[in-house]
Order: C-alpha cells, then structure tokens, then sequence
C-alpha cells in the first residue's frame, strides 16, 4: 500500500512535497537532522485524538498539527499559515469541528467548500488567558478552558470567566503559576475536578447547591493523602476508581474514601506522570519521566522501557483509535505499540 505523506518546510526544512514508499531517494536536509530521530514526523508530539470521521490529529510541541486520514498525513503550522504554538488539548464537539487549545488561545477547525479552515479565539474575545494548559467538553457540551490564570467556560458564542477556590496549603510553591489549571475531568456523577499546579484538587459539585449543607466547592490535598498538590492528570475509569498524576509525587488511586499511592510503596518508579489513560479493555496506561511506560491490568503492572524498543525517556500522550491500534506521542516523536513491543513511526510509517 503506497502511503502518502505530506511535509511542510517547518518541520522538513524543505518546500512542501508527497512522499511516497517508493521514494526512497529523497534529500534529508540538516535541519530534518535536526527535527527528527530515525526519520522521525517530529520532534515532539504532544496530544493524540481520532475524530469520528476516523482522522488521527496529533498536537506537537512547537510544529503544529498534523493530521492523517488513512493515506496522507499533512502539516498545519507556520510555513502554511497556521501559527499555534505548543498544542495542549484536542476535543471533537457534536457537530464534528475539532478544537485545540494552545498556548496562543483555542482554536476551532472545520472544512468549507474543500477549504480549510482555522477560527482562532482570545483574551481578545474574553478568555481570561491565552496559554490553555487544559480542555474538555462536558456532558452539557459546554467547553472547559484551563489555563495559566484560571478557568473559563464557552459555550459556542461567549467566555465566561469561571474562578476555582484554592485550598489551603502549608507550602504555597508553585511550579509555574499560582493560578495554573492543569487539567480537568467531568465523572460520571457530573462532578468536575480541576488539577491545580500546588494547590492540589479542587471539585465542584453543581448540585451541590440543591443539597442542604452541602459545599459547592471541595478540596483534596496532601493532607487527605494525595501523594503531592502538583497535579498533571485525572482519570475516572470504568469501575469509578481516580487515577491522578503528579509531579513530584508519582501516581495514586483513589476509590472515594483512601489514597494507594504506587509510586510511594515502590512498586512504581519515576515522580512525573503527565498522562493517564484508560484502554478498551480497562487496563490503565501511563508514562514516569526516565521510567518508561506503565501499564496495570487490575492485579499487576507491566512495565515497558528502552529494552521493549522504547526509545524516549518522556511520552506525554497515549492513545488507542478505533482499529485498536496503540500510539504513543512525546519527546522523540510519535511510537506505535504491536502489543509485544514499541517502534517508530517515520516519514514511510507504519500506519497499518
């Protein structure tokens, strides 16, 4: 099968050009050297997601977005007039228009008589920040925005700013901003959890207000038992259990009641956990900074590392798509998983 791949001079340091499987011949600049390893799409690819229409997106570090539809993967960035900086979340709203948060503000992605289209959102149109750190659409299908000073909510039209109490901390050191927003997660009960950058968890219950003594707001911190207030990812999966990642402290469990921190009875190593992910069968994935990739069955973890063929030290997303197929973005580019081991996926591929 001839795989078509579409370049774009950012990341190739070369005009845009198709390549093909039976171009073997093609001129590597320095700067591809430079941007890739072994050929690698890119340097750094930060986000993973599949749109219902089967499209893989993959949000990077600093070169943009890149998009494959089954035959062709194709370059948004600077060099064809797309400017968004470091991609930091990917969400599909019920109309199929795919939107990214960056750290230049959301931007909002449709197709119009065969022509592509970005529309780009602001402090300029009422965002309270431009830097997004966090983003989802909840059940309502009203968009989450996390960012480097707070939250806001959109609904289509119009930003609405969304301040998030902090809790109170013996240690109020943050690692980049007081009121950073690091990630946000909608459970099954509609309860929201925003991961704060040293202020720990904080829950908002909408309901709550219905309730007789009830608090809108709530706190979790190291106090409660979590394992440390830098919080870089909650996961609700399937049995209702909380996953959270940390900076500094690993990654825990949490069933509504007690902390199992992995990372402090050493069952897991590495401190940093930036993604968690919950697969088709309920195993949960996830990376530790210089540890490889874990992966937990509901008895046991397995971990994956240079010697599976994992050859980074820090992936940051993790995904599987609908023809079950696992990938793996972060420093080093874009991995896929065969269920044995890890691989590269170069300029020639393998996408099937």
């Amino acid at each position: 099968m001839l795989i078509f791949l579409v370049f774009s001079i950012f990341c190739c340091g070369q005009d845009q050009k198709t390549l093909s499987e039976n171009s073997q011949n093609s001129e590597v600049s320095q700067v591809d050297q430079l941007f890739y390893i072994d050929g690698q799409l890119c340097q750094h690819v930060r986000r993973i997601f599949q749109d219902k229409r089967g499209n893989l997106w993959f949000g990077t570090n600093n070169y943009g977005i890149m998009r494959y539809d089954g035959k062709t993967l194709e370059y948004f960035n600077k060099n064809s007039g797309y400017d968004f900086g470091r991609i930091i979340g990917i969400v599909e709203d019920e109309k199929g228009n795919i939107w990214f948060g960056t750290y230049r503000g959301l931007s909002k992605y449709n197709l119009s008589d065969g022509e592509v289209e970005f529309s780009y959102f602001s402090e300029a149109d009422g965002m309270v920040n431009n830097e997004i750190w966090s983003l989802i659409i909840d059940s309502k299908g009203i968009f989450w925005i996390g960012t480097m000073e707070g939250v806001c909510l959109f609904d289509g039209e119009t930003f609405t700013p969304f301040p998030i109490p902090k809790a109170h901390v013996k240690d109020t050191t943050t690692n980049l901003s007081y009121n950073m927003i690091t990630c946000i997660m909608e459970d099954k009960n509609g309860i929201y959890w925003f991961g704060t950058d040293g202020f720990g968890i904080t829950r908002y219950d909408p309901s709550a207000s219905l309730r007789s003594g009830d608090e809108t707001f709530s706190f979790i911190t190291k106090e409660d038992g979590l394992s440390d207030n830098n919080v870089t990812h909650i996961l609700e999966d399937k049995k209702g259990d909380i996953w959270i990642g940390t900076m500094f402290g690993g990654i825990s469990r949490y069933d509504g009641k007690s902390f199992t921190n992995y990372t402090q009875t050493g069952v897991v190593n590495g401190i940093e956990v930036w993604s968690i992910y919950e697969d088709k069968r309920g195993n949960i994935w996830f990376p530790a900074e210089n540890a490889g990739v874990y992966c937990y069955n509901g008895k046991s973890f397995t971990n994956f590392s240079e010697k599976d063929g994992l050859n980074t030290n820090a992936i940051q997303s993790i995904y599987e798509d609908m023809e079950g197929r696992f990938w793996f973005g972060g420093w080093g580019g874009l991995f896929r998983f065969d269920g044995i081991s890890f691989f590269s996926v170069t300029k020639e591929g393998p996408w099937d």
